[in-house]
This record gives C-alpha cells, structure tokens and sequence, in this order.
C-alpha cells in the first residue's frame, strides 16, 4: 500500500512539477550510476545507498558521507580505457629516446610487453620500479605509458603512516576520503 500511495504521490508530483530535492537528485544520481556502465552487484549496492541517501536529512553530515560515496563511484572510470598500441619497435624507439642506458631495464620492459602481445588473454603484470631518488623510475614509467598511448598519474607513497592513505578512510568519517590509489585511477580518466 506504501508503495502505491508513493508512487501515485510521484505522479502528481511530476504533474505539478513539484518534485521534491531529494527525489531529483536521487534520479540524477541513477541516471549517472546507469551510464557509468557498473558492474551488477555493485549498482544493486548503490541503489541501497541511494535508498539510504533518500531517507537521511539534507543538512544532515551523514548525507554528505552519502553524497560524497557516490560522487566519487561515479567519476571512477570504470569501462573507460585508452586504446593501447602494441608496437615494440616503437616502444623502443620511445624508451631509448628517453633514457640514455638503463638497457637492462628497458628489456626486461619489451620482454613484458612482447609476452602481453603474444598472449593477450594473460594478466598484465606490474611494474615495480626501486631505487633512491633522481634515478629515473618516474620518467621511465612515463616514457612507457606515452609509447603505449595510455595515461600516466604517478602515484608517490613515500611518507605515508598511515595504511588509511593508501587504501582509503572508513566512510562513517565525515571527512572520508578515498585512498590514493582510487585517486590516481580518477586522475587518470582510464581503467587501464
């Protein structure tokens, strides 16, 4: 009966263009969730939550938890990828152009590169570049998402203290924020 009475009280609402704030904004948020193209079980999830956001007060801090959960969900991107170009003749020529030496480097990169070409249905391994600073991990990890036309966000965990940087803040902060990681990701613009 619930369920009727709400739905005849949204019909006579659209008719007198009189919907409500929430409801607007919980129809945005669907409409924005739906063409982020998610997985199943995490847009069954997220409808929890936007049940849950429709329920809580607008001035209430626990909206905006809400609020920010979701907004972060949808700028992620999740079926957005850079198309790749697999050429090794040109990864070389990018790599050497770059860096002068570091051979063994930039092999061990088209030894990796050659194996994600020739079994494309493998897992993409990744790059762990060590050392101290000024050696050239950030540059050649650039000069081979250039090469290979995807993005590059670098992400620096030097000083972290605290595992909830990395991995992200709990949500029942009001001031939760995802980790790095996440942030790079939406840096980047590309799930790839």
């Amino acid at each position: 009966r619930e369920l009727l009475l709400r739905e005849q009280l949204k019909i006579i609402q659209d008719q007198l263009n009189e919907a409500d704030e929430g409801t607007r904004e919980e129809e945005g948020y669907r409409k924005n969730l739906i063409e982020a193209g998610l997985p199943e079980n995490l847009l069954q999830r997220l409808n929890d939550e936007l049940h849950r956001l429709s329920r809580t007060p607008a001035s209430s801090p626990e909206g905006a938890v809400h609020r920010n959960y979701l907004d972060w969900i949808v700028a992620l991107p999740w079926n957005r990828k850079s198309t790749e170009r697999l050429d090794i003749g040109s990864v070389k020529d990018g790599l050497d152009a770059d860096h002068f030496g570091l051979d063994t480097v930039k092999n061990r990169i088209l030894d990796l590169l050659a194996v994600s070409i020739l079994k494309k249905d493998a897992r993409k391994p990744v790059l762990c570049f060590v050392g101290p600073p000024g050696v050239g991990k950030t540059s050649m990890g650039r000069s081979i998402a250039q090469a290979l036309g995807r993005s590059f966000v670098s992400i620096s965990v030097g000083g972290v203290r605290d595992e909830a940087e990395l991995r992200g803040h709990r949500r029942t902060y009001v001031g939760a924020m995802p980790g790095r990681i996440i942030q790079g990701l939406r840096q980047a613009e590309t799930c790839n």
